[in-house]
């Protein structure tokens, strides 16, 4: 598995997640539930797409830093997800969100382990 691809591809999944309760609140509510403070919804929301803005365009140089923080995103976002899901803190449909970072976590194993940095 090519693992540029995979950085650009989560990066690309991420920045769409994390853009659509910044474009339509609402519409994300309806599939997700109401949360109580917006205003943190919205702020997880912008720090998501932000950085993985900036990862989508990863050069073949900088895979091991998109694997770092592709594992980070991957890893904090599947723990929300099966911490808060089952106290019904958030709603089930986050389950789905949860299979696609198991999802995310696997596409990063079956890439292999990254070698040294070039010039090592």
């Amino acid at each position: 598995m090519n693992p540029v691809l995979v950085a650009r591809a989560q990066r690309l999944f991420n920045l769409v997640g994390g853009g659509w309760p910044l474009l339509h609140l609402r519409s994300f509510q309806c599939v997700f539930g109401p949360k109580s403070e917006e205003w943190l919804q919205r702020t997880t929301a912008g720090l998501l797409a932000t950085a993985d803005w900036s990862m989508l365009f990863t050069p073949a140089g900088a895979v091991r830093q998109a694997r770092r923080t592709g594992l980070g995103t991957a890893v904090t976002l599947l723990a929300v997800d099966l911490v808060y899901v089952p106290i019904g803190r958030i709603r089930p449909t986050h389950l789905l969100d949860a299979a696609m970072q198991i999802g995310w976590l696997l596409a990063w194993r079956r890439c292999g382990r990254l070698g040294p940095p070039a010039g090592r």
